[in-house]
């Protein structure tokens, strides 16, 4: 039966409407519109009272490596995506990658193959599979451990472009490999993004030029922006048509700094994104990876020598720290937690907004934008 939510702002492409309604039908979004109308078009669907909560569209994270107490690189299994993404849930969070940190390519096998079944199996929210790693630049290693670093070859092209369902994002570091084997990651259907790169401007520009379309965890483990050498950072900022994922935490980047870029190029060219750890909605003020203990204070994740290592981010607080930290209006903060990845992904034409013909992914946020009911293909989900 289709169902109606009502009595609270709802967010369009115009801003948020008061007085409108969503009609869910299915998996779909069958109707949006003044409450009036709708409810003559479609007498029959069961109301759903928001209470005056917003309505917003679900979030979308292209880079989750854990959560609920548990690490995708640990065990890429189905069971672990479907406990990620159930943890995630709570927080707003419709659809995500599983994100395999720099790990051997039997594992990452593995880990393509357990996406695969996820989605087979209709996992709520599994979009696909990041591959972070390893083909990246021990300058600008971070946590990853550098003895699973390797070069980019045929071989590894092949593994990395032959899941078929939902979408490959592949971040490497361009002056590890050509601009050769970029386009073919690109002409294998795989959504390639730069990071963990000490690459100088014209590299950079080279990979965007060969079909790079994103920059992983801007300004985090990339060469900086200096006054006679741009570097990834500087490339970035330069460009308008690529996604910066941008994790907005307090301690990854100052947000003086991100405020900087927001002025530098096109809003809806950044999102969102969270890095999250297996801590995120779990107990415990630690987790090990790849052996090395890593502890969790004050809301960062760090190893022994201090190194971040991920974070304990959700989608909800990074919204609310976009617009606090960052200053911004809400519906651009939703915007870069939604449509902005949808974009990045080239599935724009059906998930990250509220209207008709969208998956039914949506969020109802209460007055402290924490995420008080999600819908997933139109059905709300228990949390975890």
């Amino acid at each position: 039966m289709p169902f109606l939510l009502h009595n609270g702002p709802i967010l369009t492409g115009a801003g948020f409407q008061d007085d409108f309604a969503v009609v869910v039908d299915d998996a779909r979004i069958a109707a949006v519109g003044p409450l009036a109308a709708i409810r003559e078009t479609f007498p029959e669907a069961a109301g759903l009272d928001l209470n005056g909560d917003r309505l917003v569209p679900g979030y979308i994270d292209t880079q989750v490596n854990g959560g609920g107490g548990v690490l995708f690189n640990d065990a890429p299994t189905v069971e672990t995506i479907a406990r990620i993404g159930a943890a995630h849930r709570r927080f707003g969070t419709t659809g995500f990658l599983p994100t395999l940190i720099s790990d051997d390519l039997s594992v990452i096998d593995r880990a393509i193959d357990a996406v695969e079944q996820a989605m087979s199996d209709g996992v709520p929210g599994v979009l696909g599979i990041h591959i972070e790693g390893p083909f990246l630049n021990v300058a600008r290693k971070g946590i990853h451990d550098p003895a699973k670093f390797r070069v980019l070859n045929r071989e590894a092209v092949r593994l990395l472009t032959r899941m078929k369902t939902g979408r490959t994002l592949i971040t490497l570091a361009p002056e590890m490999t050509t601009p050769d084997m970029i386009a073919a990651l690109v002409e294998g259907g795989a959504v390639v993004a730069a990071g963990h790169s000490d690459a100088d401007y014209p590299t950079i520009r080279s990979a965007l030029d060969a079909g790079v379309t994103g920059f992983t965890h801007l300004f985090n483990a990339m060469s900086p922006l200096k006054s006679r050498a741009p570097g990834v950072v500087g490339a970035a900022l330069e460009n308008t048509s690529a996604w910066c994922g941008i994790i907005v935490d307090g301690h990854h980047v100052d947000p003086v700094v991100l405020k900087l870029a927001l002025r530098c190029r096109p809003a809806d060219r950044f999102m969102l994104v969270t890095d999250a750890m297996p801590s995120v909605n779990a107990e415990g003020d630690h987790f090990y990876l790849q052996g090395r203990r890593i502890s969790v204070r004050d809301g960062a994740c760090l190893d022994e020598r201090g190194v971040l290592a991920g974070s304990d981010l959700d989608m909800a607080a990074a919204v609310r720290n976009a617009c606090d930290m960052l200053g911004l209006a809400l519906p651009d903060a939703v915007m870069m937690a939604s449509s902005a990845p949808a974009a990045f992904l080239g599935l724009d034409r059906d998930r990250g907004r509220i209207a008709p013909g969208y998956a039914a992914d949506l969020v109802r946020l209460d007055q402290d934008l924490n995420a008080a009911e999600t819908w997933i293909d139109g059905r709300a989900l228990p949390s975890v």
